[in-house]
């Protein structure tokens, strides 16, 4: 469960809105039930409620339920930050969970961790009347939560039923609905997986399928869990013709979601990367990673692009469209994430005769690459050592000499002194030993100043 830390500024607004005195659970005392009911903890309505019959769940069951609720600031224990579920108050005043508080004791302490006040009275008392608006006000908001996903289920039923009736712009909107529906409720999607959903979604897309439809419709089908009939049914040609289409001309929100349905499908055994690609395909994730405002776009299509890059026919697609030189000069936009996907692209790319010309004849492969080592992360090193490595080698006078200019050589050695994996080391030691072939031992330091280095 994660930390609950409600704001000190909504904390004094939550204890007088609950009638509490002092600090309640975070070290007060609470005046009583029914003038915390009065004054609109729990809405005014009952104690405990039993919601029309609903079966009554122990509090520990019904907090994991409501995980990401804001929790009034009296309900949090001062030493864990969670909700309290056994409160218990010192001779203080001040409120604990009681396995926290007696921890705290076990460890040898004698003083109130909040106020750091010496106890002189060991005991712990029960706060039965908070634990019993602790227990009211999680029970209310469970009740409300799951009113509101039967609703939901209700209401994607019924679109699912909608969808059977309709046509043009009404098929559009119920189909917009149920995205909505899905996207933002665990219970829908199941709903719609369990009654049907996905054949349904599925007969919709096809050859003469609008891209209005075809991306309300995709949009609902990531949000899905794809079962092995589906995947097939998804990997026709037509199916991919569309989202292919709607990749290179649809909004960025419709490019995304067909670039994660797309790599969702390269998951599964019924289709592999050649099923799918075509220069149509690259060239829309192209586009889409080069659009700087949409980060999520970027990351979207690095991670198909990587998954796409490993069959040889697709990679010659990839080198032949220009994609190598491309992505080296968007390198340094790339955040940590993205960029280390970039790298295993170009990483697979050199290992192909016309991928390492193709990173050879880039002016800024080897300065990009070598700003990169020891900059990002111990695998972007290795990856970067790795593409450096196969073009040095297509070319050793050429490239050796323009990757000493732009400081390689300072680079390595500091691979080398780190704590890094020997493999690593290794390569870095040889892809120096090519550097200096090409240069007198006097001009080889001179122009990498490592005279200081070296002594």
């Amino acid at each position: 469960m994660p930390m609950y830390q409600p704001s000190s500024g909504r904390r004094r607004e939550a204890d007088s809105e609950m009638g509490l005195g002092g600090g309640g659970g975070g070290g007060g005392q609470v005046l009583d039930v029914e003038t915390a009911v009065k004054d609109g903890i729990l809405g005014g309505g009952g104690l405990i409620c039993d919601g029309g019959g609903a079966e009554k769940l122990d509090l520990k069951e019904i907090v994991e339920e409501l995980e990401n609720i804001e929790v009034p600031s009296v309900f949090i224990c001062p030493i864990s930050l969670e909700p309290m579920r056994d409160p218990v108050t010192l001779c203080t005043g001040q409120t604990y969970e009681r396995s926290n508080i007696l921890k705290w004791f076990s460890l040898g302490h004698f003083t109130c961790p909040t106020t750091m006040q010496e106890l002189w009275d060991d005991s712990i008392t029960p706060n039965n009347t908070l634990h019993q608006l602790i227990y009211s006000w999680f029970w209310q908001k469970y009740l409300a939560m799951k009113k509101r996903s039967e609703d939901v289920q209700g209401r994607a039923l019924e679109l699912l039923d909608t969808l059977k009736k309709v046509k043009g712009q009404a098929r559009v909107r119920a189909l917009k609905e149920l995205r909505q529906v899905v996207a933002s409720n665990s219970s829908a999607k199941k709903t719609v997986e369990d009654n049907g959903g996905l054949g349904s979604i599925l007969s919709l897309l096809g050859p003469f399928t609008s891209h209005a439809v075809g991306s309300e419709a995709i949009g609902i089908l990531v949000n899905l869990d794809l079962d092995a009939e589906s995947r097939r049914n998804l990997v026709q040609p037509a199916k991919i013709s569309l989202m292919v289409d709607m990749l290179n001309e649809g909004s960025t929100e419709t490019k995304i979601n067909c670039t994660r349905l797309i790599e969702t499908l390269l998951d599964g055994d019924d289709c592999g990367a050649d099923t799918v690609s075509s220069f149509s395909l690259l060239v829309g994730l192209l586009r889409l990673i080069k659009e700087k405002k949409h980060p999520n776009g970027v990351l979207a299509g690095l991670r198909l692009l990587k998954a796409l890059c490993c069959q040889e026919p697709v990679m010659n697609s990839v080198v032949s469209i220009g994609a190598i030189p491309q992505l080296i000069e968007i390198l340094p936009n790339f955040d940590p994430e993205c960029l280390e996907l970039a790298l295993h692209v170009l990483d697979s790319l050199s290992s192909l005769s016309e991928g390492r010309v193709a990173l050879k004849d880039c002016p800024n492969t080897i300065p990009n690459l070598v700003k990169l080592l020891m900059r990002i992360s111990e695998s972007c090193t290795q990856l970067a050592l790795s593409i450096l490595w196969a073009v040095c080698k297509l070319a050793p006078e050429e490239c050796a000499s323009q990757a000493v200019e732009a400081g390689l050589a300072a680079k390595l050695l500091l691979v080398i002194q780190s704590g890094c994996n020997p493999v690593l080391k290794q390569r870095s030691a040889e892809l120096l030993k090519l550097c200096s072939l090409n240069y007198t031992a006097t001009l080889f330091i001179s122009k990498c100043k490592l005279t200081r280095t070296i002594q």
